[in-house]
């Protein structure tokens, strides 16, 4: 069973980065810089590059038995239809030419099988990680560095794959920022998320 309460996440207050690592982690860090008063302080989603927001009340522990109970509740109140519900199967229509059905029913393990395996390659395959990590890379940009100089340019390197030109468009930007950019890019924190939404 996969478990998001283990996604890599950070925590920034203003430009500065106060955690990263597990949600279960750097959610403590992020409730104490909220309850300071940290109207700057943000909880990213480094999978997705996406800030995201969670209920800080109580205890550090009431907050994270908190988290779990809405992580374990989501997955076992997903809707099940047809197919294996117990292992999260959703049951949809494909459409496929005929002798593309044709080439599927010939495969070990019919269509759905071939169809998940396919599918599972391409989400590991190296042009979708790196998809990813770009993508994560610019959303986390735009949040924190979408009304600094250079962002613009920044983004065109960055769609550009030019590291090298990103690295001098950015390097004006406060440390924690610009090396936080990077590290998204590298692909690290999309692996570590595949990793903890992993099956057990």
């Amino acid at each position: 069973m996969s478990d998001a309460i283990s996604k890599p996440c950070t925590v920034f207050d203003g430009t500065r980065r106060l955690a990263s690592g597990p949600l279960s982690e750097v959610a403590v860090h992020f409730k104490k810089a909220v309850e300071k008063g940290g109207g700057s302080a943000f909880l990213f989603d480094d999978t997705t590059g996406r800030a995201f927001d969670i209920d800080i009340r109580g205890t550090a522990g009431e907050m994270l038995a908190r988290l779990q109970r809405m992580f374990s509740n989501a997955r076992a109140g997903e809707e099940r239809g047809p197919g294996r519900p117990k292992l999260g199967v959703v049951a949809r229509e494909v459409t496929l030419l005929p002798k593309q059905w044709e080439w599927l029913a010939a495969q070990p393990g019919g269509a759905s099988v071939t169809l998940r395996k396919l599918v599972d390659e391409a989400r590991r395959g190296p042009k979708a990680r790196s998809r990813a990590a770009r993508d994560a890379a610019y959303h986390f940009m735009s949040a924190m560095a979408g009304d600094r100089e250079g962002f613009e340019e920044a983004s065109r390197a960055l769609f550009a794959d030019d590291r090298g030109r990103l690295a001098t468009l950015i390097a004006p930007w406060p440390k924690d920022i610009r090396e936080h950019v990077m590290r998204l890019l590298s692909g690290e924190m999309v692996r570590a998320g595949e990793a903890a939404m992993r099956p057990a």
